[in-house]
């Protein structure tokens, strides 16, 4: 997951309103949004190289998602794989925080993440390369790949679009997904350096990514309302003749 927009207990109706773009290059195996049959309350899609995720939602109500931390220069081949963290979570019964505190025992044998872990009471961000546990309070966040609310411009304009959004009362998952399709670069003097270069850098500078190599993946919206039911919606892409054609959309909707 490379772009987290969400919105928490800042809405009436939902406690949780999330658009999310997965960026991942384009022959990493991918299974789509589903039930896992080796954890049938767990709903996400799945890394096949890997085998965890980046981004799922339980019947129970608890909810993870995953983005990496961009530094090449510390990046190790022999990291244990990231989308772990989201999975174990997951599928396991510890308190938010009472997770996270565990991940940050062992967070330096990860590559950089930031992790977004919540249950239906309580919602906690961490990053191995902050080191503290933060409570998220009720308000609307950015998360790409250095740290909660860092003012990338994608990560401005993707709040900014979700902030109106929500002023005008327009909670669709079609008006969510139609941010996450943006594909306007900023200005050159408003990309950051992250030491990847700056070809790079422009390339992964918009909301959704389009590359014959690199790209948004997927699009995710997920609701989850006050009442209790959660509703959450996976578009995908390859790329296709220069640009990108959606492969599918799935939909599960389900009471916590």
């Amino acid at each position: 997951m490379c772009l987290i927009l969400f919105s928490y207990k800042t809405h009436s109706r939902y406690r949780l309103i999330l658009a999310a773009n997965r960026d991942e290059f384009h022959n990493r195996p991918t299974a789509p949004l589903s039930f896992w049959k080796d954890a049938p309350a767990l709903l996400a899609g799945r890394d096949l190289q890997g085998g965890g995720t980046w981004m799922g939602v339980t019947r129970s109500g608890r909810f993870a998602a995953l983005t990496n931390y961009r530094d090449p220069a510390s990046q190790r081949e022999d990291a244990p794989s990231r989308g772990a963290l989201v999975s174990d979570f997951l599928t396991g019964n510890m308190r938010p925080d009472e997770y996270l505190e565990a991940v940050c025992r062992v967070g330096q044998q990860y590559n950089g993440f930031n992790l977004l872990v919540g249950d239906m009471g309580n919602l906690c961000y961490y990053s191995n390369r902050l080191k503290e546990i933060r409570w998220i309070t009720p308000g609307t966040y950015g998360l790409s790949n250095r740290f909660l609310n860092t003012p990338w411009p994608k990560v401005r304009r993707g709040r900014d679009k979700l902030r109106r959004l929500l002023a005008d009362g327009n909670i669709r998952t079609g008006a969510l997904m139609e941010i996450l399709a943006d594909r306007s670069h900023p200005p050159e003097d408003q990309l950051p350096d992250t030491g990847i270069g700056p070809e790079w850098e422009r390339l992964l500078s918009p909301v959704f990514i389009t590359s014959p190599v690199y790209g948004t993946r997927a699009s995710s919206v997920l609701l989850m309302s006050e009442d209790g039911h959660c509703r959450f919606t996976e578009r995908t892409f390859v790329p296709q003749d220069g640009d990108v054609a959606e492969t599918g959309t799935r939909s599960f909707g389900f009471p916590t």
